[in-house]
């Protein structure tokens, strides 16, 4: 039986997250495709139905869909955003990406720079890393908390849990409110992290996306996959599933994300708006008046 974008989307959803366990994922899995080439038609089927969806999403200006994308660095978060979302209307998709916080942002509470980035209805709004960083890099690193000017007693042993809380209840709200989320994990192993990083080393056009800090977090990678493991146990609902989507081989990351991005919007049963019949009659009257130009 022929694979199906909902097979590859229902595969890596976590819905319930309570004995989710990482290690139960492999980075390396490409599950019954076992090359680019065996993938090549079902991508282009999900990037072509992705296009047509976009379009009645943004036609009927309803529902708005957030895409959140969290990962250990070169596990291929920016191509696999610019690939799946090449075909859609740039007017109704925007990217922000997550950066250290700045001066401005610390003097607001973690969400503050998240809420102005929301997708308006009918949009698509992407995050490149996210309001989840500050249970990830944040816990990882300790002294960023320290940073984030909190009342010293509000900084107590049950913090994280504190905003897995907080952070089940946003994406509750926006649930609520018309702004589907689906949150994608993309589980790169160390062993594949090491032969990017040494690509992007040797290779002069792709020296810019290195750091020395990507070496220093890497070294961190224990502590960050604790990290991970318990955000998502904490944070994975019905309403907003985390999906661990395999990283090790790009073209089947972008697969299974668009796959995923496919299903959701297919879900939502999108129309375009119907035109009511006075409307109809005004159709009628500029048809027949550009008929009787010359």
């Amino acid at each position: 039986m022929a694979i199906t974008l909902k097979d590859l989307s229902d595969r890596y959803a976590v819905c319930k997250g309570d004995k989710f366990r990482l290690k139960d994922f492999a980075a390396d899995d490409t599950w019954k495709l076992k090359s680019k080439e065996h993938a090549t038609d079902l991508m282009e089927h999900s990037l072509e139905r992705l296009a047509e969806l976009q379009a009645r999403l943004y036609a009927q200006n309803e529902w708005a869909l957030l895409l959140i994308f969290q990962a250990m660095d070169a596990a291929g978060k920016d191509g696999t955003i610019k690939h799946v979302m090449s075909g859609v209307n740039p007017q109704g998709c925007e990217v922000t990406s997550f950066k250290a916080p700045s001066a401005r942002e610390l003097d607001h509470d973690y969400l503050w720079r998240a809420l102005k980035a929301l997708p308006e209805r009918g949009r698509i709004g992407i995050f490149n890393r996210s309001y989840y960083e500050e249970v990830l890099v944040v816990r990882v690193h300790p002294e960023f908390l320290a940073a984030q000017k909190l009342p010293q007693k509000l900084i107590t042993n049950h913090v994280w849990k504190e905003r897995f809380e907080d952070i089940s209840s946003f994406e509750r709200y926006l649930d609520r409110n018309g702004i589907i989320v689906r949150k994608f994990f993309l589980n790169v192993s160390k062993d594949e992290q090491k032969e990017r990083f040494l690509k992007r080393l040797d290779d002069p056009k792709r020296n810019w996306k290195f750091s020395a800090a990507d070496i220093r977090e890497r070294q961190c990678w224990p502590k960050y996959m604790e990290a991970y493991e318990d955000t998502i146990r904490h944070t994975a609902c019905g309403h907003a599933p985390w999906y661990i989507v395999p990283a090790d081989h790009k073209w089947f990351t972008r697969l299974v994300v668009a796959s995923v991005i496919v299903e959701t919007l297919e879900s939502l049963n999108l129309k375009f708006p119907e035109v009511a019949p006075e409307v109809r009659k005004e159709f009628a009257a500029a048809r027949a008046a550009l008929a009787k130009e010359r």
